[in-house]
């Protein structure tokens, strides 16, 4: 969040990336990590923005009908209002004129989750005097994306309780897939949610607890509309996330996202099963290994890098064509789906460099319509030298329940 404390670190970043300055835009939500860093509380429902230079204070400028969210901005910062768009426009200009100027923008679209600023602002900042205009994708990466090491702790007690969930769940439907009565996917779900409740856990939605061909959708969320039962002989994945759920009254505490997917058969697999968990498992494992080989190093390394290695390996099993999405995605303080760097050369061109600081998660996987569908899916997050990955004991072989 930028406050005064963290302004000076915020500001040789800038340095760094060569801008005069970061120039926060916001409407209604539109920008999720201009509202992440600002944390405005109250009524925002017009334009906002927020010059933050390289040197100097930051200039925050508002509507005049709406001076509540800005009590808690700092004295010592300017804050200017505007009633008229030549009003906003005339403030824009004196921020950005004649300067370099970082936003959340990406240019093509290349990476969405940074092109976050419509097209029509980008249009007005130009016609206001901006020099030139930039990605903020460095800016974001150190100051949205990073973790702290109360981030990191909190997400390693989530990291090992979805853990022991995902495995006594496996255990559960085994059990019960060799009774007259097998467990639905839709009753699964719930009893991961109540054992997520029990050990103070909070999720958004799901989890995706998914038998036989129903796997082979990625984002597919079980229904008592449709029960499904777990029987023996089904390739069953579940995929759970979950966090720390912090106080009401102080959102800062909230815990970051662990989220993890685990595959299991229920009774002997069968040899086909046998072929795409390997081809997941290689492909995973060689992007930790990339991972940590690379920043170990000191090796520039870029989030698009660690797709193409972890695609290579189910391509190379003639599977290439069922693997339908990219290897990773952020996982940054706020969001489950970060706006940090994701090991992505498929969706997107992520050539945002993993830096120390920033997570992610490496969850390869191959989808064959009709038939079966498989994840593996661990967590990484980067400190000065090394890489580490989540949980401490992930799945190495195929689970049989």
């Amino acid at each position: 969040m930028l406050t005064e404390a963290t302004l000076p670190a915020l500001q040789r970043a800038i340095h760094d990336a060569g801008v005069d300055g970061w120039l926060l835009f916001d409407f209604q939500g539109c920008n999720p990590i201009a509202g992440g860093l600002l944390g405005l509380h109250g009524m925002v429902t017009r334009r906002i923005f927020v010059w933050v230079p390289g040197e100097g204070v930051p200039v925050a400028l508002g509507h005049a009908i709406e001076p509540g969210p800005w009590r808690t901005w700092p004295a010592a910062w300017q804050h200017e209002t505007y009633s008229s768009w030549r009003d906003l426009e005339a403030a824009v200009g004196r921020m950005v004129r004649g300067r370099r100027i970082a936003m959340e923008y990406s240019a093509g679209d290349a990476v969405p989750y940074l092109d976050r600023v419509p097209a029509g602002v980008i249009e007005m900042v130009r016609t206001a005097g901006a020099r030139e205009i930039v990605s903020s994708a460095a800016l974001v990466t150190h100051f949205v994306a990073s973790w702290s090491a109360s981030h990191v702790a909190s997400h390693r007690r989530a990291a090992a309780i979805i853990r022991q969930i995902a495995l006594d769940a496996f255990a559960l439907a085994g059990q019960r897939a060799r009774t007259p009565s097998p467990i639905a996917e839709h009753e699964v779900m719930a009893w991961i949610l109540e054992r997520f409740a029990t050990a103070g856990l909070s999720t958004d939605h799901g989890p995706n607890v998914s038998a036989g061909a129903n796997a082979a959708n990625p984002h597919y969320e079980p229904s008592p509309k449709r029960p499904r039962s777990i029987v023996e002989g089904d390739v069953l994945l579940i995929d759970l996330w979950a966090r720390e759920p912090g106080s009401e009254q102080d959102p800062a505490t909230t815990g970051v996202w662990a989220d993890q997917t685990w595959m299991a058969t229920i009774g002997p697999p069968s040899a086909r099963a046998q072929e795409v968990w390997a081809a997941i498992r290689d492909a995973r494992d060689a992007a930790i290994a990339k991972v940590l080989h690379d920043v170990a190093a000191g090796t520039p390394l870029r989030g698009g890098d660690v797709d193409d290695v972890a695609r290579a390996v189910i391509e190379a099993r003639g599977l290439g064509r069922f693997f339908t999405h990219r290897t990773g995605h952020s996982i940054d303080s706020r969001s489950l789906h970060g706006a940090g760097p994701h090991l992505d050369n498929l969706e997107t061109r992520d050539e945002r460099l993993l830096v120390p600081g920033v997570a992610f998660s490496i969850e390869p996987g191959v989808y064959v319509p009709g038939e079966i569908g498989m994840r593996t899916e661990v967590n990484a997050y980067l400190v000065e030298g090394r890489a580490v990955i989540t949980p401490d004991d992930y799945q190495r072989e195929l689970i049989v329940a």
